[in-house]
């Protein structure tokens, strides 16, 4: 095993900062926003039936812009958003704000929350788990702040792109879980971690990306044990 290079307070001050800095124009990228009514509806189709009746209380970890979130609340949730970067979670609140939709935006970090045990029946998160220095800890957190018998719902892929992206040339050594991880091995990680029930289906139409994907996308849920 790779030995850290920083230490995880280091990681996620360089995270932070590359995500600060994306988040004017990161809605920009079709993979990342939603830019048409084909694409809205067909996130829409693909969280319906593994997020169950409304109203769920969900936590969009690591949400970003908000883009997961709004389609949720939209769905009928309620929504709590919690991001690590200040900037994106500006976007997430200016967007609300544009919509005729409810959703709560808190700082927070995917590893250490601030939210009580048993407070939620779900949590969700958008290729998020790629960015942790420790995703044990943070799947260990989600777990605990979802009420047993609660739901894990990632949206996550597997990339083994020749360059590491521009942001992460000093770090993606000490992060585990850096390019993503084929479903089968993610899965085994998260029966790892304790969750029951893990399974996963394919994200590879175009209309959720607005064009073909360039790597494998997946949903993957898990149960929190009763």
């Amino acid at each position: 095993m790779t030995q850290p290079t920083q230490s995880d307070e280091e990681v996620k001050a360089t995270v932070k900062q590359y995500w600060d800095g994306r988040a004017e124009s990161f809605d920009d990228d079709s993979q990342h926003g939603i830019h048409s009514e084909e694409q809205r509806e067909a996130w829409l189709s693909v969280l319906r039936p593994w997020t169950g009746d409304p109203p769920q209380q969900i936590l969009d970890v690591g949400c970003g812009t908000g883009v997961i979130s709004l389609l949720l609340a939209e769905l009928g949730h309620d929504v709590t958003g919690v991001d690590f970067a200040p900037e994106m979670l500006e976007q997430a609140r200016t967007k609300v704000e544009r919509s005729e939709l409810s959703a709560e935006f808190q700082r927070g970090d995917a590893e250490n929350l601030a939210q009580r045990e048993d407070t939620y029946d779900l949590v969700t998160a958008r290729h998020l788990i790629w960015t942790l220095p420790t995703p044990e800890n943070a799947i260990d957190e989600w777990q605990r702040v979802v009420h047993p018998g609660g739901r894990l719902v990632l949206i996550e892929g597997h990339w083994d792109f020749d360059e590491t992206f521009e942001g992460y040339e000093e770090i993606h050594d000490d992060l585990p879980l850096y390019d993503g991880r084929p479903p089968e091995e993610l899965a085994a990680f998260l029966r790892e971690q304790g969750l029951e029930n893990v399974e996963y289906d394919p994200l590879a139409e175009s209309a959720l990306w607005g064009q073909e994907p360039n790597y494998e996308k997946y949903i993957m849920v898990g149960d929190v044990p009763e």
